[in-house]
């Protein structure tokens, strides 16, 4: 079983990346929560691998950190769900966001993650409620209210042909110095002010 990957990431989407480890190229699924965290293209990459297995394939799905593993190994251990739908969870909503809809059964934020219908839902609650208390009582890393809203910006940036490193760091610094009273729109405007200087 590859339980971690580091090499060069010779290929990124949004979904999608291929690390190369001494001359051999694996394909891994990744949520977009991990994909804001990649480098460039070229540069070295560590992810962390859950390996799913079937009778015709080997699939593999690499997160940013081992948290982030252990809250999709936790979502798919619920009955219905699979490791790409679990995948698309994790990319319609940040880890730390689950994990409070589930703390507290909110089920219409759980029904805003697009292909989780009322029933998947409860689902979810039902199943994993008492399990994802663990997670829950330990401080999320990297949690920040401004998450949803800095990953869609990033998203944008990138989408218009910046640098992910650069336009993370833009971003980033237009959180620091304007704190917490930022829409989508006034964040993309500073950050592209930034980077037009």
């Amino acid at each position: 079983m590859i339980a971690s990957l580091k090499g060069i990431l010779s290929y990124k989407s949004t979904n999608y990346v291929i690390v190369d480890v001494h001359g051999i190229g694996y394909g891994v699924s990744v949520p977009l929560s991990t994909f804001y965290h990649l480098p460039d293209t070229g540069e070295m990459v560590r992810l962390v691998i859950h390996t799913h297995v079937k009778e015709d394939s080997i699939s593999l799905f690499g997160f940013s950190d081992p948290r982030e593993r252990d809250i999709f190994h936790l979502i798919i251990s619920v009955s219905g769900i699979g490791p790409r739908l679990a995948i698309n969870i994790l990319s319609g909503i940040s880890a730390e966001e689950l994990v409070k809809a589930i703390s507290t059964e909110n089920i219409s934020m759980l029904m805003s993650i697009p292909g989780i219908g009322k029933k998947m839902a409860e689902r979810l609650i039902f199943e994993l409620k008492d399990k994802i208390r663990g997670v829950a009582s330990e401080e999320m890393p990297g949690e920040d209210v401004h998450v949803p809203v800095k990953e869609d910006a990033l998203s944008a940036l990138i989408n218009l042909g910046y640098n992910s490193g650069i336009a993370k760091k833009a971003v980033d610094k237009v959180l620091h110095e304007c704190g917490e009273k930022l829409t989508l729109e006034s964040l993309l405007t500073e950050s592209l002010k930034i980077l037009s200087s």
